[in-house]
């Protein structure tokens, strides 16, 4: 069974129509006034009846029948989410292949663990912020331990700080 749902605006249209096709004729003071009794009815009636439909899925069910929700969902507190520090494309690709050109594949893979936790690993842990890519490009140059297991990092002096931070930032986008 499909449920029609008429919007007040359509039936108040049908019920002017209605009342102007009766004009002009020897009953049109009768007709109008029933016209507008209709109207009053029908505008009283759609204020009554008027519902607020939120769950779509319920009118497009083929088994059941369609129904209509009155309630109103209360709207969702709003999440504070810090901003996202703006990381260039070409800081990015800098990272990229400054890590092209040392040796961190030797310990570590983009999508896979190996002597060292995958990148993708490394991106989920750490959200991108400032702090964070300060705290991952401390590591690369001063190495670290205990974060991802026994093995530690070894310390890599001859990276500069910046360009450290601009291979912490490429890990860091590859969420």
């Amino acid at each position: 069974m499909k449920r029609i749902i008429f919007s007040p605006a359509f039936l108040i249209g049908i019920s002017l129509s209605l009342s102007l096709a009766g004009c002009g004729g020897p009953d049109s003071q009768k007709a109008e006034s029933a016209s507008e009794q209709s109207m009053a009815d029908t505008a009283e009636a759609v204020s009554d009846t008027t519902a607020v439909i939120t769950d779509t899925a319920t009118l497009a069910s083929p088994t059941e029948p369609a129904t209509a929700t009155t309630e109103k969902s209360s709207p969702k507190p709003a999440e504070k989410v810090k901003a996202k520090p703006a990381t260039s494309t070409s800081a990015i690709s800098q990272g990229k292949a400054l890590m092209a050109k040392s040796d961190c594949f030797a310990c570590h893979k983009t999508d896979v663990k190996l002597v060292g936790p995958a990148y993708e690993e490394v991106a989920a842990k750490y959200p991108d912020t400032e702090e964070n890519f300060s705290k991952l490009a401390d590591k690369i140059v001063n190495g670290g331990a205990g974060v991802w297991g026994e093995v530690p990092m070894s310390p890599h002096p001859q990276i500069s700080s910046s360009d450290a931070k601009k291979m912490a930032q490429y890990i860091l986008s590859l969420k």
